[in-house]
């Protein structure tokens, strides 16, 4: 791997893998509603004006903008919801370790889509049983659920659905449309913000910022959720798709550590062990061998 590749991976693992630390310490001072609103606006104040000085092709059509709508709904604005709604309760580590599932839940949901295009190989179902039992092992029924109410934790893994079912739905209406994925995504982030709006106005409670909440958060919207986006399509132009898949494999890593170290979570070795089985899954999940006859 080259430096400049190298450095690339790097900083999109810290922005990303930091993601569920910097929610964290945003929740000191801002409801999840809140939360999510504001780092969605972030984020499209980023890209948006990209778009608008390079010049790139903008989303037309009635049909097209639904598509997005839907994109958004999925793979922004309720999996971004509900994963500041689980840190209330479940620590950031155990957020990004279940994060690591999305590839799973993605290759499930594509087979489900599509029983002849999905390419269900005997490798992707054993990568997709040992990432979930992985996920079991992180939460360690056995105790009365480890790390986390059981409702913070369902609110994580349904995140993780979600992003699985936004990248089917994505790659089923949105790729090889003739647009820029950077052009897609600016507009999907104005949608998503739009959808949070009605919760935003209907809810009572709000949050107390603080300095350092505020600037958790500003660091997660134009960071995590702008930044990030920009360096993950440089990287894909220059590189391909498969350097830039080697991130998945070190959110994780990032997460728990940050966890651990600044936010004092237990580091518990259940937790790691799960980790990794969700990883090692993620990868058979990956590889591409003899199709399952179903």
């Amino acid at each position: 791997m080259r430096p400049r590749t190298a450095g690339l991976v790097v900083a999109l693992a810290l922005l990303w893998g930091s993601g569920f630390f910097w929610i964290r310490l945003a929740l000191n001072g801002f409801t999840p509603i809140e939360l999510t609103f504001s780092r969605l606006a972030l984020g499209a104040l980023v890209l948006v004006p990209i778009v608008f000085v390079r010049r790139l092709a903008r989303p037309r059509g009635r049909v097209m903008w639904v598509h997005i709508a839907v994109s958004a709904l999925l793979g922004n604005t309720v999996p971004y919801t509900l994963f500041a709604v689980a840190e209330q309760t479940v620590p950031s580590s155990v957020a990004g370790v279940v994060n690591a599932t999305t590839p799973l839940w993605t290759a499930l949901f594509a087979f489900a889509a599509t029983r002849a295009g999905a390419d269900l190989t005997r490798l992707k179902v054993l990568g997709i049983a040992l990432g979930f039992t992985g996920v079991v092992v992180v939460i360690e029924p056995w105790r009365g659920v480890v790390g986390g109410s059981l409702g913070g934790l369902a609110a994580t893994i349904g995140a993780a659905a979600s992003y699985g079912t936004a990248y089917v739905y994505q790659a089923r209406f949105l790729t090889n449309r003739g647009l820029s994925p950077l052009s897609l995504t600016a507009a999907q982030l104005v949608i998503a913000t739009g959808l949070v709006v009605p919760a935003l106005a209907l809810g009572e409670a709000h949050g107390s910022p603080t300095a350092g909440s505020t600037v958790a958060l500003l660091i997660l919207g134009t960071g995590g959720t702008g930044l990030a986006l920009v360096i993950n399509f440089a990287l894909i132009a220059s590189e391909g798709a498969t350097s830039a898949s080697v991130v998945t494999y070190l959110l994780p890593l990032v997460a728990v550590l940050l966890g651990i170290v600044f936010l004092g979570e237990p580091a518990r070795w259940l937790m790691l062990a799960g980790g990794v089985l969700i990883l090692v899954g993620v990868a058979l999940a990956r590889r591409r061998t003899e199709r399952v006859d179903a």
